[in-house]
């Protein structure tokens, strides 16, 4: 169980204090640590996990980890998870932000916020096509293509929350999948 606890804490304080431009952008270093490294869910469980998060308020990468931490390890696992997740980036966050004050001018400072966005578009176009394959073998190319176009047509051009794609495509898998076995 201390194992555990153990984990707990280094796999969301690592995912999250590398995790530079918030919860989106800690995912894909969440996901290595949830499924690659430590297997506490797979594909398809992280997609879900993901996706309910999507839909309830907050941070995602807390909603995460009080999922994982509680799934793996119980309340006090939920507990640890989350604390690993939030202080460091509380503490990083004070004092970050008393430095960038400070030197708020200096082009390296410029620098490296500009810089390392190009990596946090790469690490989420990796997670979007390992979960894209995971939807392709489970339910299909054209499935997956269709719910894709919709939920892109939804959000996009009429401008409807996520929360409400997420929640359709919800109730679209169980009702095409769980009744009609599509």
């Amino acid at each position: 169980m201390i194992e555990d606890w153990l984990n707990l804490l280094i796999g969301f304080f690592v995912s999250n204090v590398l995790g530079y431009g918030g919860g989106p952008s800690s995912i894909p270093l969440v996901y290595q640590e949830v499924v690659t490294h430590y297997h506490w869910a797979d594909d398809r469980q992280f997609s879900n996990i993901l996706a309910l998060g999507n839909t309830l308020p907050g941070p995602i990468a807390t909603k995460i980890a009080a999922y994982v931490g509680y799934d793996v390890a119980g309340w006090f696992g939920l507990t640890v998870a989350i604390a690993a997740t939030v202080v460091p980036s509380a503490i990083a966050l004070i004092v970050l932000l008393k430095l960038l004050q400070k030197h708020r001018q200096s082009s390296v400072v410029k620098g490296m916020t500009l810089l390392v966005q190009p990596v946090i578009a790469v690490m989420m176009v990796v997670l979007t096509w390992q979960m894209a394959e995971g939807s392709v073998q489970s339910i299909g190319i054209w499935q997956s293509l269709g719910i894709a176009a919709v939920a892109y047509w939804a959000m996009q051009r009429r401008k409807i929350h996520p929360a409400f794609v997420i929640i359709a495509a919800f109730i679209y898998g169980g009702v095409a999948i769980g009744y009609f076995g599509i």
